[in-house]
């Protein structure tokens, strides 16, 4: 009896302090939960808050953002919204990446479309100097490859461990096939080096 009257005790602490605990996180760590969870509702409330700059909260542990988490998920309308309310297209999560780079080399080119117009840079690069451009050569991503070159990726900017531009991964790769092509009739640009890490 008084192990169950200690149980109960302890059951109602705890119950009593989920509400304060709960209020005690973050508005940017609740703000990310909003996007997982796709509650937009509480993520509205939280970006109208005034002054508010968790649009761009980084995941302690993984360093996304709340757009690197809508493009992994391949959500466009996620995508949207968090772009019309000021998400930065070019921040890097702690593998260092960028939400291009991740749609990039994902089969994404919805997602593509979507970080270039809102800004993204279409030659920006991840911490290993690859850009958009390069991770959809490697993932052999033919809709994603042509949409980047039509609208002007550069096929010529080295990664920075192999040195191997986007038209070099093509061209040496025996299964590329059209996407081969494409990048071979592609104009030659400047070789320039992909850019390192910045944030």
């Amino acid at each position: 009896m008084i192990r169950t009257w200690r149980t109960f005790l302890s059951l109602l602490c705890l119950a009593l302090l989920a509400g304060p605990v709960a209020a005690q996180f973050s508005d940017s760590f609740n703000f990310l939960k909003a996007v997982r969870d796709r509650d937009a509702p509480a993520a509205k409330a939280l970006l109208d808050k005034p002054g508010t700059t968790v649009v761009n909260s980084r995941d302690l542990g993984t360093g996304e953002t709340a757009l690197h988490i809508a493009t992994k998920r391949k959500d466009p309308p996620w995508m949207g919204f968090l772009l019309q309310h000021g998400a930065n297209p070019e921040l890097r999560d702690k593998e260092g990446e960028t939400p291009l780079t991740i749609a990039a080399g994902a089969n994404f080119p919805d997602g593509v479309r979507i970080l270039l117009a809102g800004k993204a840079n279409i030659d920006g690069s991840n911490s290993r100097g690859q850009t958009a451009l390069f991770r959809a050569v490697q993932a052999r991503d033919l809709s994603t490859v042509k949409l980047l070159l039509e609208l002007g990726a550069n096929p010529d900017i080295a990664e920075i461990q192999t040195g191997q531009s986007a038209r070099d991964l093509a061209l040496g790769d025996p299964r590329a096939g059209p996407i081969g092509k494409l990048l071979a009739d592609a104009p030659r640009r400047t070789r320039a080096a992909g850019a390192g890490p910045s944030r």
